[in-house]
């Protein structure tokens, strides 16, 4: 697994379960699955020369980001290394103005948009669908990052604007969805065909980063959730993705589901199936890149609450992290081996149960706690 991060720590116990070895590729040796990984490589995740010398011990090359560049991939599968998913299916996550061509045209609905080349073209498109328009640099944003909301009537001269043009990379520009909520559908699929569907799930976001995932998406209709996943199943087999796929959509308040991204790599809304569901979506990424039968993505529970632990103003957090622990047994906690910064993803908690209130409770009751946000 190329990366080192969360995704790849979390990955390992699955392995561990699989009888697989892991092999991680870290940018350091204090990255967080180059702490619980035999032998981590310790090399540049974006040189063709490291990749090559890591890519020579493998059975199978994947991922836990979508930052390898795309002639390192073509280079290594052009010296016969196995990569899962392809460079081909993978530039779809890396490349959001080729995602929304290609699903275009598909017919996979998504927000209006257009590539715009200076902020000259912004005005145009934002009085062609009549509203506010988003900016996004196509490549290397996440977690908020690579995001501008433009109000509708902003000049070209504002700082809005104008800087996402000087990241050197084409901007796409979207219109600015009404939606009631962001929801996620997640897929594994195998190289011969065969995939599994996660339920439906509602995804919160604050400030450009999840904080909240709730399994199943409460309140989704049956028609609606299997549209989602019906999307989700058509975009990876259209795509030949190997692996997982988060599709992340918006459900409009009209009740249309539009897809916003893509990810082709264990996903944030995917982590409560680590404790709620029957087959995690990190057994399962390593199941569908070897080529292994997938597993069940069935629910465990009624309703899983999984909420991120952000950094907060506690700079030593154990003392908390116990605290939440004793005051609720039932309560599952991940924790990612990573320093502490406000607003910085450390770990997750999850809630499984019939009560969906009280899950939530119990959830952000933790998360607070280990913020310092409460102390009782």
């Amino acid at each position: 697994m190329v990366g080192g991060g969360q995704l790849a720590r979390m990955t390992q116990p699955a392995a561990v379960a699989l009888g697989v070895r892991l092999k991680v590729l870290a940018a350091t040796a204090e990255e967080s699955a180059a702490q619980v990984v035999n032998d981590p490589v310790i090399a540049d995740e974006k040189a063709l020369a490291d990749l090559r010398a890591f890519a020579a011990g493998c059975d199978v090359l994947t991922f836990d980001h979508e930052h390898v560049p795309p002639f390192a991939l073509e280079a290594l599968e052009a010296d016969g290394v196995l990569v899962r998913p392809g460079s081909v299916a993978l530039l779809h996550a890396q490349d959001k103005g080729v995602m929304r061509s290609r699903l275009t045209s598909l017919g996979i609905p998504c927000p209006r948009w257009t590539i715009v080349a200076s902020p000259a073209d912004v005005a145009p498109f934002a009085a062609s669908v009549g509203g506010d328009v988003v900016l996004k640099t196509t490549r290397g944003g996440y977690d908020g990052k690579g995001v501008w909301l433009v109000p509708a009537g902003t000049p070209e001269s504002s700082e809005t604007v104008a800087e996402p043009f000087r990241a050197g990379v084409p901007v796409l520009a979207e219109e600015r969805v009404d939606y009631a909520r962001e929801l996620s559908a997640v897929v594994a699929r195998s190289p011969h065909g065969q995939a599994v569907a996660y339920p439906v799930v509602e995804s919160v976001q604050r400030d450009g980063i999840c904080v909240e995932v709730v399994a199943p998406a409460p309140g989704l209709s049956s028609e609606l959730a299997v549209e989602a996943q019906r999307l989700a199943l058509a975009v990876a087999s259209s795509l030949d993705v190997v692996g997982v796929l988060a599709v992340e959509l918006f459900e409009t308040v009209d009740g249309r589901l539009l897809v916003n991204e893509l990810a082709m790599r264990p996903h944030n809304s995917g982590h409560w199936s680590i404790d709620g569901a029957v087959t995690s979506q990190f057994e399962n990424h390593l199941r569908a890149v070897l080529d292994l039968p997938l597993g069940s993505p069935v629910a465990r529970a009624p309703y899983t609450v999984m909420v991120n632990l952000l950094g907060g103003d506690l700079p030593d957090v154990y003392p908390a992290y116990r605290h939440v622990m004793a005051r609720d047994p039932e309560l599952k906690v991940h924790w990612y081996g990573k320093g502490v910064r406000p607003g910085r993803k450390v770990g997750h908690v999850t809630a499984y149960g019939s009560d969906l209130a009280e899950l939530r409770e119990r959830a952000w009751h933790a998360a607070d706690y280990i913020r310092g946000d409460i102390d009782e």
